[in-house]
């Protein structure tokens, strides 16, 4: 089996790359995971993802994270973890955000194909 070097992402260069809001771009790939950019602003729509948790993590801006019951803001540097199952509303409600998102490869954005914005290569 042949193994390429690693190689660094510049995640500045990257957000550079583009400029639509909540389409997720993917930076890397890791043990069947996918790395994604996305900028935000605005509000998502209600969802959940019934068989993986999802990780976000907020590059710049302010990111409120909607749950039943709780919200929770994010800042620059901050991340959370938003377990299978556990529907949420990502917002961007104070101008753009930047983050980075882990997910399982192929996993919806949405949690259903149907409606999702599919993650693209970058």
């Amino acid at each position: 089996m042949v193994q390429t070097a690693p190689s660094k992402v510049d995640l500045a260069d990257k957000f550079g790359q583009f400029s639509d809001h909540w389409a997720p771009r993917i930076v890397a790939r890791y043990n069947d995971n996918e790395v994604r950019l996305a900028k935000a602003e605005g509000d998502f729509q209600w969802h959940s993802h019934t068989d993986s948790d999802e990780l976000f993590l907020v590059v710049s801006g302010t990111l409120t994270m909607e749950f039943r019951g709780h919200t929770e803001v994010l800042e620059q540097g901050q991340m959370i973890v938003v377990p299978r199952g556990t529907e949420h509303r990502p917002r961007a409600l104070n101008g753009e955000v930047q983050m980075v998102i882990i997910d399982p490869k192929d996993t919806a954005n949405t949690g259903d194909p149907a409606t999702a914005t599919k993650a693209i290569d970058l």
